[in-house]
């Protein structure tokens, strides 16, 4: 299962730009754009009593429309260990060690790099008992490219246009190249919680991805059924 994440940040283009790209690593991003939306999102009772996370990480501005996002963080405090990582255009340093003091992970000052923020929220998630490792963003079999960190697919040099959703299922198989991954799986993560029962949904995008990257959609030799079970993207090495 997919790494659940809030990202709370009020400037609409950087929070489009971080969503896309945390999708692209396999998390499961929620987004909020103030701290009324966040509190909401994370739920009242989760702030008041000790009980299991609603989020795996908490990605935090701190400049919103209606209040301080350092007041979620200690709220959460109180009764939470959930990771927040602090993404502020705020440099001061008393600032800095004061958000630190009050239990946030790490502290990043705006304009960072995507590249350093996954890394520093790898190890906020390790020093939590998760283990993650950067997500596998490219892949190459025959004349097949996949760039997800770039959204580029090609074929025989060619570009091949997806719809976003053809996008997400062929770059949700990338990420587990080689294994198997549940219809479940695929639903929860392509399409969300809601859609467990709509399997249709994973046979229609199947096919279309199939008549796009295939050679012969009938005898697919890239994306393969696994009867019952779910689907596996052919592994590099195969």
């Amino acid at each position: 299962m997919s790494l659940r994440l809030l990202l709370v940040e009020d400037d609409r283009e950087l929070r489009a730009t971080l969503r896309e790209a945390l999708l692209v690593e396999g998390y499961q991003v929620l987004t909020a754009a103030s701290l009324a939306e966040a509190i909401a999102m994370y739920g009242q009772t989760q702030l008041e009593e000790a009980s299991t996370p609603a989020f795996d990480l908490i990605l935090l501005d701190l400049g919103l429309p209606d209040g301080d996002g350092g007041d979620l963080l200690v709220k959460l405090r109180r009764k939470q260990s959930t990771p927040v990582i602090i993404i502020s255009a705020r440099e001061a340093e008393g600032q800095k060690i004061h958000l630190l003091d009050e239990g946030a992970d790490d502290y990043l000052v705006k304009p960072f790099s995507i590249g350093e923020l996954l890394a520093r929220m790898r190890v906020a998630l390790r020093h939590r008992g998760n283990q993650v490792r950067a997500a596998v963003t490219r892949y190459e079999q025959g004349d097949l490219v996949i760039d997800l960190a770039n959204h580029r697919v090609s074929r025989k040099g060619d570009a091949v246009h997806l719809t976003p959703t053809e996008f997400n299922l062929l770059a949700r198989l990338v990420r587990s190249a080689g294994q198997v991954v549940t219809h479940r799986q695929l639903l929860v993560d392509v399409w969300g919680q809601e859609y467990l029962e709509h399997t249709h949904y994973l046979r229609l995008y199947m096919g279309q991805l199939r008549a796009k990257l295939e050679d012969n959609p009938a005898e697919p030799q890239l994306l393969l059924t696994e009867p019952g079970v779910g689907y596996r993207l052919l592994d590099t090495e195969s």
